[in-house]
């Protein structure tokens, strides 16, 4: 499992053997099935952008529109290197992306850090290029950080978390943290997959660890 014509896709491809994408982005639906709210720029004043990857975006998506103070979700491509890519290429292992939950939230509604307890506790971050039985590079843990002041936060609380994990058992986080790069939105079919289709794969499920955010947060 987790090969495709020979090349093992828990292995990140080099940007010289990356699938060239294409200059059109994929169209993008005006609003969010569940929120009303719009998915992509511009987002009201004041908003903020967390891009999270935690596994199959299908199921990583409903965790976070629930969430007071979340003003729209959108799934994507992101971390890798072909410029807007299809799903079908993604699923090839052959962009280097990552399957994204982008949040758009109101800091003064719900936190970065209450967002990010969220994604450690919706996921296994312990399971390097896999999320349970789903297999390959795009399923990887990663955060991509908007600025030093969330750069900081993912790392305060990845720290605080994996001496939790560890006191439970579990080994090392394998989260990649890196800046965000450009993000490409999903087909529209991806998008609140979970509202449209309510008995569809899920494919998210967390270690049943608590993250302690707001002894995490104490840090910043």
């Amino acid at each position: 499992m987790g090969r495709l014509f020979g090349r093992d896709k828990t292995t990140m491809v080099p940007a010289q053997d990356a699938l060239p994408g294409r200059p059109t982005p994929i169209p993008v639906p005006e609003r969010h099935l569940v929120l009303g709210t719009r998915l992509a720029p511009p987002y009201p004043e004041g908003s903020e952008i967390a891009d999270v990857a935690l596994g199959c975006f299908w199921g990583a998506e409903r965790a976070f529109w629930q969430i007071p103070g979340v003003i729209t979700t959108a799934v994507g491509y992101q971390g890798g290197h072909t410029v807007n890519p299809t799903y079908e290429e993604v699923c090839s292992g052959l962009t280097g992306h990552a399957e994204v939950v982008r949040v758009v939230f109101d800091p003064a509604k719900v936190s970065y850090e209450e967002l990010l307890r969220v994604f450690w506790e919706t996921h296994d971050p312990t399971q390097g290029m896999r999320q349970g039985n789903d297999v390959g590079t795009q399923y990887r843990s990663a955060i991509y950080t908007h600025g030093p002041v969330q750069k900081k936060s993912a790392h305060t609380t990845r720290d605080t978390y994996q001496q939790t994990l560890s006191d439970a058992g579990y080994g090392e986080i394998t989260t990649e943290i890196a800046p965000a790069g450009p993000f490409y939105f999903a087909e529209d079919y991806h998008q609140q997959y979970l509202k449209a289709n309510p008995n569809g794969y899920c494919g998210i499920g967390g270690t049943g660890v608590s993250c302690p955010v707001g002894i995490a947060s104490a840090g910043k």
